[in-house]
């Protein structure tokens, strides 16, 4: 995914979750949005440097958006709004080895009272049901972590492609991580025990557990390759 020219600044602070005080290169500070429900613990603290996009339209209150920071050891995506869109590029540029033989494929697909971010179909293959998460956490190891915070949201997904799952279908979560200083992904049971506990039972049921890590720099990101999957990170049993 191609980026507009973002423009580099040093964050100061976060705050009301959306808003991000930060200090841009030419010595302004402005607030720039950002669209990011989680705690974005490990990637957004004051100190960091950042870049930020601009566009002023009249219907924006905020000209500047957030949509990486930086540790020094590797950009990190915290727009989450991009998340989807990286994973049709994935999808239809063929990167997801697993669903690549799926030749239809539908975004938001209503199922019950919710939707699901991908529907897939393809010929000779059972229907797929695929929902799909931002990533952005690391602790002192270098495992990548889900969720942030505690996500009933995402417990409840989990539970709906279990379901789907269980009438003959396929069920896949894709875990797309935007920061490159990790070697491998697991659910973090430190935060959120009952989410980690759920997407064991998914990967045991059949459910495609899927973490692909992303290449980000200021021009684009892309969707790389996928991370080793593991539920016993030493991280997660202190």
């Amino acid at each position: 995914m191609r980026l507009p020219p973002l423009q580099q600044g040093k964050i100061l602070k976060r705050y009301k979750r959306f808003f991000t005080d930060l200090q841009l290169s030419n010595g302004e500070v402005v607030t720039a949005h950002t669209p990011n429900t989680g705690s974005m613990r490990s990637c957004l603290t004051p100190g960091m440097d950042a870049l930020v996009s601009e566009k002023r339209t009249p219907e924006r209150k905020l000209p500047y958006t957030l949509e990486m920071t930086s540790n020094g050891e590797s950009y990190i995506g915290v727009n989450t709004s991009l998340t989807n869109h990286l994973a049709h590029e994935a999808l239809t540029g063929g990167i997801i080895e697993e669903l690549k033989n799926y030749s239809k494929i539908q975004r938001e697909y209503k199922i019950g009272k919710s939707r699901i971010d991908f529907y897939l179909e393809g010929p000779a293959l059972p229907p797929c049901l695929m929902e799909v998460k931002n990533v952005s956490l690391r602790e002192s190891d270098t495992v990548a972590y889900f969720p942030d915070s505690v996500s009933e949201r995402g417990q409840k997904h989990l539970q709906e492609l279990l379901d789907f799952l269980d009438k003959g279908n396929r069920a896949a979560m894709l875990f797309i991580i935007q920061r490159q200083d990790v070697t491998a992904f697991s659910p973090a049971y430190h935060i959120d025990p009952i989410y980690s506990r759920l997407l064991k039972v998914a990967f045991d049921r059949g459910v495609d557990i899927l973490p692909y890590v992303c290449k980000l720099g200021p021009q684009e990101i892309v969707v790389e390759k996928k991370l080793p999957l593991i539920f016993n990170s030493a991280f997660t049993l202190q």
